[in-house]
């Protein structure tokens, strides 16, 4: 019996123990449900933007040009090679052609015969002008010379002189024929377009070459670039386009030479977005005379972002998104609140940013979707 109460005792005792230990978690969760929670803030800042945005950029010859001959013909001698300086107007290669020289004998016997005929119908003329002037001379006399012979005289004359014109016409085309076929001559020495650096060379010495329109211009024979001007081709972002000014100074460099920084005005602005990519060509012009630069290499340019007006900043991890919607949870009244916003540019650990906000708004200093909208918190400035 007493072994019986006792235990009935101890039972007793572990369940008022148990009770006693499962009541403190609700007490504490009861305590905690209307205590507002603690977060950072910052405040929303309005500046103007000033600063240097990292875009790719590419470099590229200022003049590169394939060569190829204006006429068909096969190479006799090619005089340069892939990495020869050539100036403008020297000659880089010469052709033959057979059948141009027949052309230019065809053309030179062509001028003979038109020259003949021309001399052949200045004499006629000449003799049939001079009798018709006698014959006006002698009609002053009445009855010496009959009407019809002087009419008929007249007539003579007026047609010799019309031979004489056509004559002389067929004399200045086959003198402007003559200089055509030596004009294509001529382009059986081709010449360097412009002062510049062979990159290429594609062909040897009896190939058959030609216009790049004709079979035989499958490939140029050389390529010639001017690299000591170069054209660094930036595409800037459509966003940042509105301050873009022909002169501006813009700060680049390339992988040749780590650490080191070149300088080059903004030239050329195209003034069109690429539909593809949303940017737009700008060119900076570079004077390379001392040859360091090779084009075709790519660079990374400091390009300046700047805006007249001011705008709102952030820090950039107040900023978050959902996957739906990006925002900034603003705190009034000690309520979040959730506050859609477009983003700009990041400087210095601050996000530009555009919505329904205000100068001196409170937001959350880190943002995240766990902190829902109509949540009481509590502002604690960073």
């Amino acid at each position: 019996m007493r072994s019986n109460l006792f235990a009935f005792v101890f039972s007793l005792t572990l369940i008022g123990c148990g009770n006693s230990g499962a009541q403190k978690p609700q007490t504490n969760e009861a305590n905690g449900a209307g205590s507002a929670q603690q977060i950072a803030t910052a405040s929303v800042e309005s500046q103007k933007l000033d600063t240097n945005l990292i875009l790719p950029a590419q470099i590229s010859p200022y003049e590169a040009v394939a060569v190829y001959p204006k006429v068909t013909g096969f190479i006799d001698a090619i005089l340069v090679d892939r990495g020869s300086q050539v100036k403008t107007g020297e000659v880089i290669a010469r052709l033959s052609a057979p059948e141009l020289v027949a052309q230019r004998m065809q053309a030179e016997a062509g001028l003979h015969s038109a020259e003949a005929q021309l001399a052949a119908a200045q004499a006629k003329f000449a003799s049939d002008h001079g009798t018709y002037l006698h014959l006006v001379a002698a009609a002053k006399t009445p009855g010496v010379v009959a009407g019809n012979d002087l009419q008929v005289a007249e007539q003579m004359s007026a047609a010799d002189n019309a031979q004489l014109e056509a004559a002389s016409n067929n004399v200045q085309a086959a003198r402007d024929g003559l200089r055509g076929v030596a004009q294509l001559e001529s382009y059986l020495e081709i010449r360097a377009p412009f002062d510049g650096v062979v990159t290429e060379r594609n062909l040897h010495p009896g190939a058959l070459v030609g216009p790049a329109s004709g079979q035989a211009g499958a490939q140029p024979i050389v390529q010639i670039e001017n690299v000591n001007r170069l054209r660094v081709v930036v595409p800037v972002p459509e966003a940042y386009v509105g301050g873009v000014q022909e002169g501006q100074e813009v700060t680049f460099n390339v992988p040749t030479f780590p650490g080191r920084k070149f300088h080059a005005p903004i030239a050329r602005i195209s003034h069109d977005i690429d539909q593809k990519t949303r940017t737009m060509q700008v060119e900076l012009d570079f004077r390379n005379a001392e040859g360091q630069i090779t084009p075709g290499t790519f660079a990374s340019s400091e390009w300046p972002i700047r805006r007249s007006y001011a705008t709102l900043f952030v820090p950039s991890s107040a900023v978050t998104t959902d996957l739906q919607r990006t925002f900034v949870i603003r705190v009034r009244q000690g309520k979040a609140e959730w506050v859609d916003v477009k983003t700009g540019v990041t400087v210095n650990g601050k996000t530009e940013v555009f919505g329904d906000l205000q100068p001196g708004d409170v937001v959350a200093g880190n943002a995240t979707d766990s902190i829902r909208s109509g949540t009481d918190v509590s502002a604690q400035s960073r």
